[in-house]
């Protein structure tokens, strides 16, 4: 089996397309692909500072490995926020693996705590929440979104950078469909060159599986341990239920992220989702209502510990 672009030995085949590349071409396929996605979304501007958000898995990294390389034949800058949601015996190897490859990349690095901003660490507030129908999923995106706001602020950075590929948005759509949240489909419209603070995801349009070759054809390390919270959630079941609809029917992924896009475009358009933005009389991030969610939380568990 030869590569359809060089005639090589070919390493991989894209099922959905039926492409067939050798690892060099399958490389440079990613990192086109990626190129493609930020121009076409608008993502990074003329001398952008970009926090890309590095936890040390397999997206975050190869992110950083083509968002490093993009940066030096174009005018945007890099800075590195790692966040450490204070998990024992989980976050420590995925911190030295950032720290390695920012060393050898001589990039700068910064490490943000929850232990730090919130004064609780994860493992802590699961331990102080009321109910456990409150995941720890949702109570760990709600503390890293605002976590990667603070980090963004303090490096001066434009645009935050995150290593979500197309799987992730799709479960994601799936979870707030399930759970009736019906106006975060607005959000996921990938252009967000118009909002107030920029969150890009370059990867969202490859597939997790894609993600995975192209590490180990770079010999990329990663953190290998899964987060011990991982089974909590949904997500699982619906990554499972997503990958064996494409292993019976090549390409459904792509035809459903497409047909995400769209609705999401169309709701964003509609105002649907639009509501007074307020600043939060606590902290004074932005927000909808008097306090933001992040406040609320943590005076929820807070005055759990008394």
């Amino acid at each position: 089996m030869t590569c359809d672009r060089c005639k090589n030995q070919a390493a991989y085949t894209r099922k959905y397309s039926g492409e067939k590349l050798c690892s060099q071409c399958f490389s440079k396929s990613i990192v086109h692909k990626t190129t493609k996605t930020i121009s076409k979304y608008n993502m990074i501007k003329y001398n952008d500072v970009v926090a890309v958000a590095v936890s040390g898995g397999k997206d975050s990294l190869a992110l950083l490995k083509i968002m490093h390389e993009m940066s030096l034949t174009h005018s945007f800058k890099i800075k590195v926020i790692t966040i450490d949601e204070g998990i024992p015996g989980y976050r420590n190897e995925a911190l030295e693996i950032v720290e390695k490859v920012c060393n050898e990349l001589n990039l700068d690095h910064k490490v943000y705590s929850y232990k730090d901003l919130f004064e609780l660490t994860l493992d802590e507030a699961l331990d102080l929440r009321e109910s456990e129908k409150t995941s720890s999923c949702s109570m760990c995106g709600t503390f890293r979104r605002r976590a990667m706001d603070y980090a963004a602020k303090d490096v001066g950075a434009d645009v935050i950078a995150t290593g979500h590929n197309l799987d992730d948005t799709l479960q994601t759509f799936v979870i707030n469909m399930i759970s009736g949240d019906t106006t975060k489909v607005g959000w996921m419209d990938p252009d967000t060159s118009t909002n107030t603070i920029r969150k890009i995801k370059p990867l969202c349009e490859i597939y997790e599986s894609e993600i995975v070759f192209y590490a180990f054809t770079n010999d990329m390390p990663f953190q290998s341990e899964p987060c011990p919270h991982m089974n909590e959630g949904i997500r699982t079941d619906i990554r499972e239920f997503l990958n064996s609809l494409e292993n019976q029917r090549s390409g459904i992924k792509n035809n459903l992220y497409q047909s995400i896009i769209k609705v999401s475009k169309v709701m964003k358009k509609s105002n649907i989702n639009n509501k007074e933005r307020k600043n939060c009389e606590k902290c004074g991030s932005e927000c909808t209502g008097d306090m933001c969610s992040v406040c609320t939380m943590v005076l929820k568990l807070k005055a759990n510990q008394t």
